[in-house]
């Protein structure tokens, strides 16, 4: 396999890159550590998504994932789950009045990762990037591969 081929792990060592560079400026700064998936999903929230059933999309996990997400975050004091005003039956999640400073701050290292990421690469490079990952991929594709071979096990004598 040559390594262009690789891209799925090369994306996955990218958003490691991204989230430990944040938690880890997040920490100096003297805030509280998240796993990986609770600074993914206050991510998701401050980029817009505000709906569990969308962050849980977005984020590739079950609503039941989510759920303790959410039920962690919220006793934390992090986020609140409401009322959707546009239907009475859904759940929006918003950050807490307590949460701003954190909100900011990991606006403020998410931007400034950006920019060093575009130093780092070049303009044109991230660009680009920016452009591809920002596209749609469409849905879930399934290759269709040759039948499996059956193997016979060897009996233990």
């Amino acid at each position: 396999m040559d390594r262009k081929a690789a891209i799925m792990v090369r994306l996955s060592g990218l958003l490691f890159w991204f989230d430990e560079s944040l938690q880890m400026s997040l920490q100096r700064a003297g805030f509280d550590p998240l796993s990986r998936t609770q600074s993914m999903f206050l991510l998701c929230l401050a980029s817009g998504l505000n709906k569990p059933s969308d962050i849980a999309a977005q984020l590739g996990v079950s609503r039941q994932a989510i759920s303790h997400i959410i039920n962690y975050l919220s006793d934390r004091g992090l986020i609140e789950l409401t009322v959707d005003p546009e239907d009475a039956r859904a759940r929006i999640v918003a950050y807490t009045d307590d949460a701003q400073e954190l909100r900011v701050a990991a606006h403020t290292v998410a931007t400034e990762l950006n920019k060093l990421l575009k130093r780092r690469i070049g303009a044109d490079a991230f660009e680009s990037l920016r452009s591809g990952l920002a596209g749609e991929w469409g849905e879930t594709a399934v290759i269709e591969l040759p039948p499996r071979q059956s193997r016979k096990r060897a009996k233990k004598a």
